[in-house]
């Protein structure tokens, strides 16, 4: 019995059984300027189906031969013929037939096509032989997942693919490893499609072979991949190809630099950058989609292999429902995933998808799909200029390190990151020509970010740091020179997130000159005095030439291997130093302290007379800070109150924001206060209550409340997940900058108790705090501490070096 698939090939003829009629067919198909794409794979397939069935009709009449199919298996097998394709075919037989019968219908089947020099893969198999070799080889048996009629015996093909798609899914707990494992090594030799200059389109990572391998995943029933823009991803990618092969003449899947240009042509893009990037955006959506489904395919394997286990612990009750721990207000981890909380509101919660993202990198763990797309499609646009919490948030997301990468990609693959930002649109994944470059413009400005974060400790402000990492190529794509351009989007970025006058006239300077270091140190003589004063006077300050020379080494090492080398370095802080030095030829201001205003002298009286704690607390009605609070605290002068206080609060679950401690005498008043004025918030959302936090403050002065042991038992029960190991603290004198106190500054990771911890380790230390001006910056806080002796004096030099390494080893 002999069968055709019925087909529409928009009106061509009938293709001859000989190979002149098939190949002239072909040909006016391929020439046809109307037809491409989808239509033209699907009508070259239907043309090759009406030739060989054409071939297989004619042969098994003249051989005799009954129960057997030709089988369309692979690429063949799903209708997608690229004008160079390979034909993978297998002649099925049930095994009645005589073997010299049957090899002369192979015949007479694979010379035609070797005869018209197209690629042949053909096998001739019983179904019990193709199905032995599908346990066997793991390839066999994704092509046969495709396998599709061309003619024959229907019935037998019918059979042996029920067959296969049944042991695919009996067999997927061993075989979808063994595939991931197929991807992971193909990813390791043909690279990641996006970054390629060269790509693969097949082979690399985010190409066509990750596409039929999320084809096979969702075959298993075990998991399926996000469908958002997957098939018009393959569309993409196939188009490519099918443009390539016609460019070429070749059956080739690399797109080589010197055909990209007339491929974009065929395709009908304005050049090959354009090219690129529609390549580049479809790979990065099936490397997504395959990132998402292998993760959903291990969490299930998991789930199935502990099943047992549990069943013979607990017997019939079953597993226990995955936890939920809280990771910040509304986020939540849940199965190894940052998920929304069950109240989460995204509607009227603007910050959240921030907040989500931040959490999650911060905890290192994978941001569930299904939260990210809701909050794509519920969450509300932020109010400009952005709440400060907004803006921590953004901070805190680019200083999680390494972890950053998949959250910021799983938030731009639902549109949430051009939404933030609109200026990330033009360099979504824009390609860089320049070899030295690993890395498409977006995902560089990330790399930038991820490497600035272990530079954090080096700079006095790693906010701006950080935003310069991130903005610092966002002019590519515009006219002209990018640093000039990107130096506009950069102040108008920075004022939208609320960043003041000063910070985005830096962020601007350090845009405009990010190449100024490298480019300086090793094209100019650094021993002409004309070439340090030029640098000196284009960055204006210590601070901003301190960021500008970590944002250097941080753009330098993401770049690639290329751009970054000891020499390099060693010239640019010799550069660094120089201008340093210039730029400190004026005498530094000396830090003046604030005059203490009315209230502060109220609670401090009032402090005096009971010889106690007196606070107060003032909600903050600025920006969105809902449940931040301004607490001012007066406390009699006594050892101690810094920690205790500081612990106390983190006690309370209150995040420092920002902290000042000062020292005030009264006219009137015997003895000294100390006021401290915190800016906090609510771990979670609920503040405590003033009386409370007097309570304890008193206890903890009095030594009835242990707050290290009560601290130290809380991470115990609760341990704070991180993704990365972040830098370690950073303890340092500043020098010339109070003539009345010796100055500490700490730069540390952002904890709960870090003040705490400080305060600590100076009592210790034996000396007095005069003052404490506390900063947290996304994930990093910078406190800088006054200190001075018994005598109230500075500390000479050798003991403040002393301390500051005392410090730095008990908060290492």
């Amino acid at each position: 019995m002999t069968s055709v698939e019925e087909t529409k090939d928009g009106g061509h003829e009938p293709a001859d059984p000989g190979p002149s009629g098939y190949a002239a067919a072909r040909l006016r198909l391929l020439q046809e300027e109307s037809r491409s794409g989808p239509s033209r794979r699907s009508a070259l397939s239907a043309l090759t189906d009406q030739w060989l069935a054409g071939l297989y009709g004619q042969a098994a009449r003249d051989t005799g031969v009954r129960g057997a199919a030709l089988v369309a298996v692979g690429g063949y097998g799903r209708g997608e013929l690229s004008p160079r394709s390979d034909l993978d075919l297998l002649l099925l037989h049930d095994g009645r037939a005589e073997p010299e019968a049957l090899a002369a219908l192979a015949d007479r089947l694979w010379y035609p096509v070797w005869d018209l020099g197209l690629a042949l893969d053909h096998s001739v198999r019983t179904p019990g032989e193709a199905r032995r070799t599908a346990a066997e080889d793991l390839k066999a048996h994704l092509g046969l997942l495709d396998a599709r009629l061309v003619a024959g015996d229907a019935g037998l093909l019918a059979g042996l693919r029920t067959s296969v798609l049944a042991d695919w899914r009996n067999q997927a707990v061993k075989r979808l490893p063994q595939l991931h494992s197929l991807c992971r090594e193909r990813a390791e030799r043909a690279g990641e499609l996006r970054f390629l200059l060269e790509p693969d389109l097949k082979e690399a990572r985010g190409g066509l072979r990750d596409t039929t391998a999320l084809r096979a995943v969702a075959a298993s029933w075990l998991a399926d991949a996000p469908r958002e823009g997957l098939a018009e991803a393959r569309r993409r990618l196939l188009d490519a190809r099918d443009a390539l092969h016609l460019v070429t003449g070749r059956a080739t899947d690399r797109l080589a630099l010197q055909e990209q240009p007339q491929v974009a042509a065929r395709l009908g893009l304005l050049d090959a950058d354009a090219l690129l990037r529609e390549v580049y955006e479809a790979a990065r959506v099936v490397a997504y989609a395959g990132d998402v489904t292998w993760r959903e395919v291990g969490r299930v394997l998991r789930a199935r292999a502990a099943r047992p286990r549990l069943r013979g612990l607990l017997g019939t009750r079953g597993a226990p429902a995955a936890e939920r721990a809280p990771l910040a207000d509304g986020v939540v981890e849940s199965d190894g995933e940052a998920v929304l909380a069950l109240a989460a509101r995204p509607d009227r919660d603007p910050v959240l998808p921030l907040r989500f993202a931040a959490a999650a990198a911060q905890a290192g763990l994978p941001v569930s799909p299904h939260a990210v797309r809701r909050l794509a499609a519920q969450a509300g646009p932020l109010p400009v200029p952005w709440p400060a919490q907004a803006r921590e948030q953004l901070v805190t997301l680019l200083g999680a390190g390494e972890p950053t990468v998949a959250v910021w990609e799983a938030l731009e693959a639902e549109g949430l990151i051009s939404r933030l930002l609109p200026d990330w649109e033009r360099v979504r994944c824009r390609p860089q020509r320049n070899p030295v470059h690993t890395w498409t413009v977006d995902r560089h400005l990330i790399e930038t970010a991820v490497r600035a974060s272990a530079l954090t400790r080096r700079v006095s402000r790693p906010d701006l740091l950080l935003m310069a990492a991130l903005l610092h190529d966002i002019g590519k794509g515009w006219p002209g020179d990018h640093s000039v351009a990107g130096e506009t989007i950069a102040r108008d970025v920075a004022a939208r997130l609320g960043f003041d006058a000063q910070d985005t006239t830096v962020l601007g300077v350090l845009v405009r000159h990010h190449l100024l270091l490298v480019e300086t140190a090793t094209r100019r003589d650094l021993d002409d005095p004309a070439t340090v004063k030029a640098v000196a006077e284009a960055v204006g300050s210590t601070g901003t030439l301190e960021l500008l020379h970590a944002l250097t080494e941080a753009d330098a090492l993401a770049t690639g291997p290329a751009a970054w080398s000891t020499w390099r370095a060693s010239l640019v802080a010799d550069l660094v130093a120089r201008a340093a030095a210039l730029l400190r030829g004026a005498p530094h201001p000396a830090a003046e302290l604030e005059i203490p205003t009315t209230e502060q002298e109220r609670l401090a009286v009032e402090a005096l007379r009971t010889g106690e704690p007196v606070l107060a607390l003032h909600a903050r009605q600025e920006e969105d800070d809902a449940v931040g609070v301004e607490l001012v605290v007066a406390v009699p002068d006594q050892p101690g109150v810094l920690p205790a206080a500081a612990g106390v609060l983190a006690l309370h679950r209150l995040t420092v924001r920002a902290a000042d401690l000062r020292s005030l005498e009264l006219p009137d008043l015997p003895g000294e206060v100390l006021v401290l004025r915190w800016r906090v918030a609510a771990e979670f959302g609920a503040l405590p209550q003033a009386a409370r936090l007097r309570t304890d403050l008193i206890r903890a002065l009095d030594g009835s409340l242990d707050v290290p042991a009560k601290l130290a038992g809380r991470e115990a029960a609760y341990p704070r997940r991180r993704g990365v190991v972040p830098p370690p603290p950073r303890v340092t004198v500043v020098p010339e900058v109070s003539s009345l106190a010796t100055v500490l500054e700490v730069r540390a990771p952002d904890a709960v108790g870090l003040l705490h911890r400080i305060g600590r380790a100076l009592e210790s230390a034996g000396v007095r705090v005069r003052s404490a001006h506390v900063s947290t910056l996304g994930a990093n806080a910078v406190d800088t501490v006054y200190v001075v002796d018994n005598n109230g004096k500075p500390l000479p030099q050798a003991d403040a070096a002393a301390l500051a390494a005392s410090v730095q080893v008990a908060l290492g």
